[in-house]
Protein backbone atom coordinates (compact mmCIF):
# COMPACT_ATOMS: atom_id res chain seq x y z
CA UNK A 1 0.00 0.00 0.00
CA UNK A 2 1.01 3.29 -0.53
CA UNK A 3 -0.31 6.49 0.57
CA UNK A 4 1.77 10.28 0.95
CA UNK A 5 2.93 12.39 4.13
CA UNK A 6 4.66 15.49 4.03
CA UNK A 7 4.88 15.32 0.21
CA UNK A 8 6.70 12.09 0.25
CA UNK A 9 5.52 8.59 -0.70
CA UNK A 10 5.06 5.94 1.89
CA UNK A 11 5.13 2.49 1.84
CA UNK A 12 3.54 0.37 4.34
CA UNK A 13 3.08 -3.75 3.71
CA UNK A 14 -0.84 -5.12 4.37
CA UNK A 15 0.03 -8.84 3.57
CA UNK A 16 -2.14 -8.33 0.62
CA UNK A 17 -5.01 -7.83 2.41
CA UNK A 18 -7.52 -4.74 1.18
CA UNK A 19 -8.24 -2.51 4.24
CA UNK A 20 -11.51 -2.83 6.27
CA UNK A 21 -12.27 0.18 7.71
CA UNK A 22 -14.53 -2.12 10.21
CA UNK A 23 -11.63 -3.48 11.52
CA UNK A 24 -9.09 -2.09 14.26
CA UNK A 25 -5.67 -1.79 12.96
CA UNK A 26 -2.04 -2.94 13.65
CA UNK A 27 1.14 -0.86 12.69
CA UNK A 28 4.40 -2.51 13.41
CA UNK A 29 8.16 -0.24 13.05
CA UNK A 30 11.19 -1.63 11.87
CA UNK A 31 14.37 -0.64 13.77
CA UNK A 32 17.58 0.62 12.54
CA UNK A 33 18.28 0.02 8.52
CA UNK A 34 15.71 -2.20 8.27
CA UNK A 35 12.46 -2.43 6.70
CA UNK A 36 8.97 -3.54 6.60
CA UNK A 37 9.91 -7.42 5.90
CA UNK A 38 11.29 -8.22 9.37
CA UNK A 39 7.56 -8.45 10.37
CA UNK A 40 6.60 -10.75 7.62
CA UNK A 41 5.28 -13.66 10.26
CA UNK A 42 3.57 -11.18 12.26
CA UNK A 43 2.09 -9.11 10.45
CA UNK A 44 0.38 -11.99 8.22
CA UNK A 45 -0.63 -13.37 10.83
CA UNK A 46 -3.02 -10.41 12.44
CA UNK A 47 -3.72 -9.33 8.77
CA UNK A 48 -5.32 -12.71 8.23
CA UNK A 49 -6.95 -12.78 11.29
CA UNK A 50 -9.06 -9.82 12.14
CA UNK A 51 -6.80 -6.94 11.68
CA UNK A 52 -5.51 -4.35 9.19
CA UNK A 53 -2.07 -4.19 9.22
CA UNK A 54 0.25 -1.88 8.27
CA UNK A 55 4.28 -2.57 8.41
CA UNK A 56 5.75 1.14 7.45
CA UNK A 57 9.17 1.57 6.09
CA UNK A 58 10.47 4.84 7.81
CA UNK A 59 11.68 7.36 5.85
CA UNK A 60 14.70 6.65 3.45
CA UNK A 61 13.87 3.07 4.06
CA UNK A 62 12.79 0.21 2.09
CA UNK A 63 10.31 1.10 -0.39
CA UNK A 64 9.69 5.00 1.51
CA UNK A 65 10.83 7.97 -0.17
CA UNK A 66 13.57 10.83 1.40
CA UNK A 67 15.75 10.95 3.83
CA UNK A 68 16.18 9.59 7.77
CA UNK A 69 14.69 10.99 10.31
CA UNK A 70 17.46 12.69 12.42
CA UNK A 71 15.91 11.94 15.57
CA UNK A 72 13.36 9.60 17.34
CA UNK A 73 11.03 12.46 18.03
CA UNK A 74 10.92 13.15 14.51
CA UNK A 75 10.24 9.59 13.61
CA UNK A 76 7.65 9.91 16.07
CA UNK A 77 6.05 12.98 15.02
CA UNK A 78 5.97 11.64 11.04
CA UNK A 79 4.41 7.95 12.18
CA UNK A 80 1.61 10.27 13.71
CA UNK A 81 0.87 12.31 10.33
CA UNK A 82 1.00 8.67 8.62
CA UNK A 83 -1.88 7.46 11.17
CA UNK A 84 -3.92 11.37 10.57
CA UNK A 85 -3.55 10.74 6.50
CA UNK A 86 -5.24 7.34 6.59
CA UNK A 87 -8.11 9.06 9.16
CA UNK A 88 -7.48 6.21 11.65
CA UNK A 89 -8.79 5.85 14.76
CA UNK A 90 -6.51 4.57 18.12
CA UNK A 91 -4.18 1.52 16.57
CA UNK A 92 -2.25 -0.86 18.23
CA UNK A 93 1.84 -0.11 18.09
CA UNK A 94 4.34 -2.72 17.67
CA UNK A 95 7.95 -1.34 17.64
CA UNK A 96 11.47 -2.85 17.34
CA UNK A 97 14.34 -1.17 18.89
CA UNK A 98 14.51 2.43 17.23
CA UNK A 99 10.56 1.52 16.05
CA UNK A 100 10.01 0.50 19.62
CA UNK A 101 11.48 4.00 20.97
CA UNK A 102 9.12 5.86 18.37
CA UNK A 103 5.88 3.50 19.29
CA UNK A 104 6.91 4.95 22.72
CA UNK A 105 6.89 8.30 22.12
CA UNK A 106 4.51 8.71 19.59
CA UNK A 107 2.08 6.93 22.42
CA UNK A 108 3.48 8.99 25.55
CA UNK A 109 2.92 12.42 23.33
CA UNK A 110 -0.53 11.36 21.89
CA UNK A 111 -1.86 8.62 23.73
CA UNK A 112 -5.28 9.29 22.19
CA UNK A 113 -3.72 7.73 18.98
CA UNK A 114 -2.49 4.35 20.80
CA UNK A 115 -5.09 1.93 21.97
CA UNK A 116 -1.92 -0.45 22.69
CA UNK A 117 1.63 -0.49 22.28
CA UNK A 118 4.25 -3.76 22.34
CA UNK A 119 8.34 -3.03 22.70
CA UNK A 120 10.46 -5.34 21.48
CA UNK A 121 14.01 -4.75 22.20
CA UNK A 122 13.43 -1.57 23.77
CA UNK A 123 16.15 0.20 26.25
CA UNK A 124 16.06 3.38 27.96
CA UNK A 125 18.27 4.80 27.19
CA UNK A 126 19.63 2.74 24.30
CA UNK A 127 23.37 3.94 23.98
CA UNK A 128 25.41 3.28 21.03
CA UNK A 129 28.93 2.26 21.13
CA UNK A 130 31.47 4.87 19.76
CA UNK A 131 33.16 2.33 17.60
CA UNK A 132 29.55 1.52 15.87
CA UNK A 133 28.77 4.80 15.20
CA UNK A 134 32.36 5.84 14.13
CA UNK A 135 32.06 3.01 11.67
CA UNK A 136 28.31 3.77 10.60
CA UNK A 137 29.16 7.28 9.86
CA UNK A 138 32.21 5.95 7.75
CA UNK A 139 29.69 3.40 5.79
CA UNK A 140 31.97 0.94 6.76
CA UNK A 141 31.19 -2.25 6.26
CA UNK A 142 32.22 -3.12 9.76
CA UNK A 143 29.18 -1.43 11.15
CA UNK A 144 26.97 -4.35 10.08
CA UNK A 145 29.31 -6.80 10.49
CA UNK A 146 29.28 -5.85 14.34
CA UNK A 147 25.28 -5.34 14.49
CA UNK A 148 24.84 -8.58 13.40
CA UNK A 149 27.88 -10.10 16.11
CA UNK A 150 26.06 -8.37 18.74
CA UNK A 151 22.13 -8.75 17.23
CA UNK A 152 22.31 -12.95 17.62
CA UNK A 153 23.00 -14.57 20.70
CA UNK A 154 25.76 -17.41 20.56
CA UNK A 155 23.74 -20.26 20.43
CA UNK A 156 21.44 -18.41 17.30
CA UNK A 157 24.83 -17.43 14.95
CA UNK A 158 25.21 -21.15 14.68
CA UNK A 159 21.22 -21.51 13.32
CA UNK A 160 18.42 -23.02 14.81
CA UNK A 161 15.81 -21.32 13.31
CA UNK A 162 12.50 -23.40 13.50
CA UNK A 163 11.98 -22.34 9.75
CA UNK A 164 14.10 -25.20 7.82
CA UNK A 165 16.91 -22.85 5.53
CA UNK A 166 16.71 -19.44 7.25
CA UNK A 167 20.15 -18.43 7.48
CA UNK A 168 19.09 -15.92 10.02
CA UNK A 169 22.52 -14.05 10.12
CA UNK A 170 23.36 -14.12 6.29
CA UNK A 171 19.79 -12.81 5.59
CA UNK A 172 20.26 -10.38 8.42
CA UNK A 173 23.56 -8.51 7.22
CA UNK A 174 21.71 -8.91 3.83
CA UNK A 175 18.98 -6.41 4.77
CA UNK A 176 21.41 -3.89 6.25
CA UNK A 177 23.65 -4.10 2.88
CA UNK A 178 20.68 -3.10 1.03
CA UNK A 179 20.29 0.15 3.25
CA UNK A 180 21.20 3.19 1.50
CA UNK A 181 24.45 4.75 2.74
CA UNK A 182 23.72 7.37 5.92
CA UNK A 183 20.68 5.74 7.06
CA UNK A 184 22.35 3.43 9.52
CA UNK A 185 24.43 6.13 11.11
CA UNK A 186 21.37 8.50 11.37
CA UNK A 187 19.10 5.53 12.98
CA UNK A 188 21.92 4.69 15.26
CA UNK A 189 22.51 8.01 16.65
CA UNK A 190 18.58 8.79 17.11
CA UNK A 191 18.39 6.24 19.43
CA UNK A 192 21.98 7.30 20.92
CA UNK A 193 20.59 11.01 21.49
CA UNK A 194 16.92 9.79 22.55
CA UNK A 195 16.36 11.31 26.22
CA UNK A 196 12.92 11.25 26.23
CA UNK A 197 11.86 8.14 27.07
CA UNK A 198 10.91 8.05 30.78
CA UNK A 199 9.09 11.11 30.28
CA UNK A 200 7.20 9.98 26.92
CA UNK A 201 6.66 6.43 29.25
CA UNK A 202 4.85 8.16 32.20
CA UNK A 203 2.65 9.73 29.41
CA UNK A 204 0.74 6.37 28.29
CA UNK A 205 -2.25 5.55 28.83
CA UNK A 206 -2.99 2.37 27.40
CA UNK A 207 -2.01 -1.34 28.24
CA UNK A 208 1.92 -2.01 26.83
CA UNK A 209 4.13 -4.73 26.36
CA UNK A 210 7.93 -5.33 26.74
CA UNK A 211 9.66 -8.27 24.68
CA UNK A 212 13.36 -8.46 25.79
CA UNK A 213 15.78 -10.68 25.17
CA UNK A 214 17.94 -12.42 27.68
CA UNK A 215 20.68 -12.46 25.33
CA UNK A 216 20.75 -8.82 24.31
CA UNK A 217 23.74 -6.75 23.76
CA UNK A 218 22.42 -3.70 21.35
CA UNK A 219 19.74 -3.27 24.09
CA UNK A 220 20.49 -4.91 27.33
CA UNK A 221 17.70 -5.95 29.16
CA UNK A 222 19.16 -3.75 32.34
CA UNK A 223 18.37 -1.08 30.49
CA UNK A 224 14.70 -2.06 30.91
CA UNK A 225 13.14 -1.76 34.28
CA UNK A 226 12.95 2.18 34.41
CA UNK A 227 11.39 2.43 31.11
CA UNK A 228 8.79 -0.71 32.79
CA UNK A 229 8.43 0.83 35.55
CA UNK A 230 7.34 4.19 34.35
CA UNK A 231 4.64 2.63 32.19
CA UNK A 232 1.35 1.98 34.26
CA UNK A 233 0.23 -1.13 33.01
CA UNK A 234 2.96 -3.01 31.25
CA UNK A 235 3.48 -6.75 30.86
CA UNK A 236 6.90 -8.30 30.13
CA UNK A 237 8.17 -11.34 28.70
CA UNK A 238 11.71 -11.87 28.82
CA UNK A 239 12.72 -14.55 25.53
CA UNK A 240 15.26 -17.15 27.09
CA UNK A 241 18.76 -17.44 25.47
CA UNK A 242 17.67 -15.14 22.59
CA UNK A 243 19.80 -11.76 21.55
CA UNK A 244 18.08 -8.60 20.02
CA UNK A 245 16.96 -10.11 16.95
CA UNK A 246 13.37 -11.33 18.43
CA UNK A 247 11.34 -11.79 15.69
CA UNK A 248 13.85 -13.88 13.63
CA UNK A 249 15.59 -15.82 16.86
CA UNK A 250 12.25 -16.66 17.90
CA UNK A 251 9.43 -15.83 16.11
CA UNK A 252 7.23 -18.41 17.73
CA UNK A 253 7.49 -16.81 21.43
CA UNK A 254 7.16 -13.29 19.83
CA UNK A 255 3.84 -14.28 18.03
CA UNK A 256 2.35 -16.05 20.76
CA UNK A 257 3.11 -12.95 22.78
CA UNK A 258 1.49 -10.74 20.55
CA UNK A 259 -1.33 -12.70 20.46
CA UNK A 260 -1.88 -13.00 23.93
CA UNK A 261 -1.72 -8.99 24.12
CA UNK A 262 -3.62 -8.27 21.06
CA UNK A 263 -6.72 -10.50 21.61
CA UNK A 264 -8.77 -10.85 18.17
CA UNK A 265 -11.51 -8.55 17.85
CA UNK A 266 -15.08 -9.62 17.26
CA UNK A 267 -15.88 -10.66 13.87
CA UNK A 268 -17.40 -7.74 11.97
CA UNK A 269 -20.77 -9.58 11.03
CA UNK A 270 -21.26 -10.69 14.42
CA UNK A 271 -22.44 -6.88 15.27
CA UNK A 272 -25.09 -6.83 12.82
Amino acid sequence: MRCAVNGGSVYAYTAARRFDARLPTLVFVHGAAQDHSVWALQARYFAYHGRNVLAVDLPGHGRTDGDPLASVEASAQWLLALLEELHLPPVALVGHSLGALVALEAAGHHPQRAAQIALLGPAVPMPVSDVLLDAARANDHLAYELITGWSFSAGHQLGGNPQPGVWMVGNAMRLMERSRPGVLYADLLACHRYAGGLVAAAGVRCPALAILGERDLMAPAKNAPALIAALADCSVLTVAECGHSLMTEAPDAVLDALRDFLPLPPSPQSST
